[in-house]
């Protein structure tokens, strides 16, 4: 009933500067958090970066400073600024929405996944 839809992912070399975005779209009455997670192969998923609906955001600590994540309501988007990118921060990284749909049915939803690929 909702759906994340992600890109912006590649291939960067150490040092550079990627921006993902995820749009939501579907049966959409308010979100209240949006987030990005990444993982790699063999390994837990885990919070990248996280932002509310009255704009606090949270960060992994290996990413604070380097990373910046955004919102547009209007658009139910939410941003992933990467920048200095080391090879570390390889992984799939996925898109998380959670809010409530006009149902009043909670959501907690996923994107499908975008590779950022940072070589040394």
């Amino acid at each position: 009933q909702v759906q994340l839809v992600e890109s912006g992912g590649g291939l960067v070399q150490a040092g550079g500067s990627l921006r993902l975005s995820c749009a939501a779209s579907g049966k959409i009455f308010v979100i209240s958090a949006m987030g990005w997670y990444r993982q790699t192969p063999g390994k837990q998923r885990e919070l990248v970066a996280t932002i509310t609906g009255g704009d606090i955001t949270d960060y992994l600590d290996s990413v604070k400073g380097r990373f910046t994540i955004s919102r547009d309501s209007a658009k139910n988007t939410v941003y992933l600024q990467m920048n200095s990118l080391k090879p570390e921060d390889t992984a799939v990284y996925y898109c998380n929405a959670a809010g409530v749909t006009p149902f009043q049915r909670a959501f907690d939803a996923w994107g499908q996944g975008t590779q950022v690929t940072v070589s040394s």
